[in-house]
């Protein structure tokens, strides 16, 4: 990882480190559940898809642990200036990551009830591309949360126009699908659902990138248009 603030106290680094470290143990188990869920849903695995919905309890079990060191770190040391952004960045990314691994248990959802349904022809591609551009997305979130790298981040946060796009084309396939067979309505639905999940997965990983920059830069973008952080963050016109 990136080095960060050194201290006089040893400790203070130590702790530092840990809760980062954490953050980014917690991110790859969000991201093995995202990459389970896409597969039962994919291949009808009901054993993986219980797996995933019945693991959730770990990523909860991490955000509360690295959230209670957060406020034990901010009782503690009384963190300011890029301390405290690094705190509060933590934070904030591991509600984002809580809220990925509730997503994909959703999706493990979805794949357990649709492996009851007669199988299509695409065997789910379209959720399986949208699943893997997502689950990329985090990914590289994640990294680049871990080297501090603020160019990456918008790059990142730039993909989520591609999969709201991705997810837009989904959601026409479907309605024709339902259109044409009445019959698939139920099938499609919950392929919806799914595809509604992995979307909402771009938007949290998206956040991730924010909160990277306003930990480094220690400047809010949310609510700011991409254009407008490349501007001020990076000086680009």
């Amino acid at each position: 990882m990136e080095p960060i603030h050194t201290h006089i106290s040893r400790q203070f680094n130590a702790e530092l480190e840990d809760i980062r470290t954490r953050v980014l143990q917690m991110g790859g188990l969000v991201e093995e559940q995202i990459g389970r869920a896409i597969s039962a849903l994919v291949q009808g695995d009901t054993t993986m898809a219980d797996a995933v919905a019945t693991e959730d309890y770990k990523v909860n079990r991490m955000e509360v642990n690295i959230d209670e060191e957060c406020s034990q770190i901010i009782a503690r040391r009384q963190p300011a200036a890029g301390d405290l952004r690094l705190v509060v960045a933590v934070i904030k990314t591991i509600t984002d990551l809580e809220r990925i691994g509730d997503e994909a248990e959703k999706i493990a959802r979805m794949a357990t009830r649709l492996a009851t349904e007669e199988r299509p022809k695409n065997n789910y591609m379209e959720i399986q591309a949208l699943g893997n551009h997502v689950r990329l997305m985090v990914h590289d979130a994640l990294d680049a949360f871990a080297r501090l790298d603020i160019e990456a981040a918008i790059r990142i946060a730039r993909e989520d126009e591609r999969v709201d796009s991705e997810y837009e084309g989904v959601m026409r396939q479907m309605i024709t699908y339902m259109m044409e067979d009445p019959r698939t309505i139920s099938r499609t639905l919950n392929v919806v659902w799914a595809a509604r999940a992995l979307e909402r997965i771009g938007d949290h990983a998206c956040n991730i990138c924010e909160y990277i920059i306003y930990l480094v830069k220690g400047k809010d973008v949310r609510h700011t248009s991409l254009e407008q952080i490349e501007k001020e963050i990076l000086g680009r016109s």
